[in-house]
């Protein structure tokens, strides 16, 4: 640590969501942005170029990851990178961390592309003795860290613990071609957003100051399904917009995705997890909507109900942006704008708190124990998908199950 006791962060990628956490990073004290490492050598200059021009450094863009581990100037790693690199990143992290220079990791969601790995990544990093935190923002948004405060100290002492929990979020697709490949992301959408909405919804479900694993995973349920992407049209689409290696025809992944958990307390009550998500939904933009239902009381979220909205007419025109609301689909009428997305998201507050737990060699709420749960539940989703039936726990198969376009195999239909 610095002199000023300021946690030095060395970020390793230089994609949307590096960027995305830079701006984030503006709004976080006591840290700065040290370090980048990415294969590109043209990004990573242009990260650390934009880091200093924001004033978040003095940050120097390194040409291997070890050299910035290594290097004494850097505290802590945020792994941003693709899912595809995520072990072996953390293999690397952990090699050059033996001199004791680095003190902790947060990893990007999710935490690996399955089980097998995800149990690698929390070995790896409790073997170099580093403090751990699971980057999944939607926890840390401002609505739903201050709508969970209101129902628990107010609905829950005078009607009983919330028993359902609903979250669906959904695009109209990703940005970069990995993204939309089965075996570089592990799955399609469901491993790549229906992460955020099984552990928000686990939080919502776990009382204040509780480990997620009070809860008891009891059975999984899911269903996933190819509702747009593989149409003709769609597919010509996609390879005209992320390249020919993007092929729906022959290759594709699961646009939408469907699951039901039920969970358990530690007094014997049920509670259940509902969750839907898609990369076929077309609207203003990006939709997250997140309920809590209890015996007395509810909760809502919706992040398109924005107080915010401007209108467009025909003869205003433009090129396409998403200067509104990430994945903005249109430039005319009627749209919400999301005011700070960085906060809004959760994005400044999962930093903030990442940040000061790792300045004081504290364990943050969300760790690699975390990603892991995770990625199980995600797991026992695809299974559920795969065989038409119900996954209970414990589930020994998932130690080592890879989903179906993570094998390589892509049904016409999934």
């Amino acid at each position: 640590m610095t002199a000023e006791n300021t946690l030095r962060i060395g970020f390793v990628g230089s994609g949307f969501i590096a960027h995305f956490h830079l701006r984030s990073f503006e709004g976080v004290r006591n840290a700065s942005i040290a370090g980048v490492y990415s294969p590109h050598r043209e990004h990573r200059e242009a990260l650390a170029h934009a880091v200093n021009d924001a004033e978040l450094g003095p940050c120097r863009a390194y040409d291997s990851l070890s050299a910035m581990v290594r290097s004494g100037e850097v505290d802590a790693i945020w792994l941003l990178g693709t899912n595809d690199t995520r072990v072996e990143t953390m293999r690397e992290i952990a090699a050059a961390a033996t001199g004791g220079l680095l003190r902790a990791v947060a990893c990007e969601k999710p935490l690996a592309r399955n089980l097998g790995e995800a149990r690698e990544m929390l070995r790896l990093a409790e073997g170099a003795r580093l403090n751990h935190g699971y980057l999944e923002n939607m926890i840390f948004s401002t609505g739903v860290q201050r709508g969970k405060e209101i129902i628990w100290r107010r609905g829950v002492p005078n009607a009983g613990r919330p028993y359902l929990a609903r979250a669906a979020e959904e695009h109209s697709g990703p940005h970069s071609p990995w993204f939309w490949s089965g075996t570089r992301q592990g799955g399609g959408v469901v491993l790549d957003m229906m992460c955020h909405s099984v552990e928000v919804c686990r939080f919502l479900l776990t009382p204040p100051g509780q480990s997620r694993d009070s809860l008891t995973l009891v059975s999984a349920n899911g269903t996933v399904a190819n509702l747009k992407w593989t149409r003709p049209e769609y597919v010509r689409l996609l390879k005209e917009t992320m390249g020919p290696e993007v092929d729906y025809a022959t290759r594709p992944s699961e646009d939408f995705g469907r699951a039901v958990l039920t969970l358990r307390d530690a007094e014997g009550n049920t509670a259940m997890i509902e969750t839907t998500t898609s990369w076929a939904y077309v609207g203003a933009g990006l939709r997250t909507q997140i309920e809590l239902l209890g015996p007395e009381y509810a909760m809502e979220l919706n992040t398109l109900n924005s107080g915010l909205k401007v209108f467009f007419s025909r003869r205003v025109t433009g090129g396409e942006g998403e200067d509104l609301v990430e994945k903005q689909n249109a430039e005319q009428g009627l749209m919400p704008v999301v005011e700070d997305e960085a906060a809004v998201y959760g994005y400044v507050l999962e930093n903030r708190h990442m940040v000061e737990r790792f300045r004081r060699d504290e364990r943050p709420d969300e760790t690699f124990e975390d990603g892991v749960a995770v990625i199980e539940m995600l797991m026992a989703v695809y299974r559920s998908a795969e065989t038409g039936q119900t996954v209970t726990f414990p589930c020994p198969e998932l130690e080592d199950y890879i989903p179906p376009v993570a094998r390589g195999e892509f049904p016409s239909s999934c």
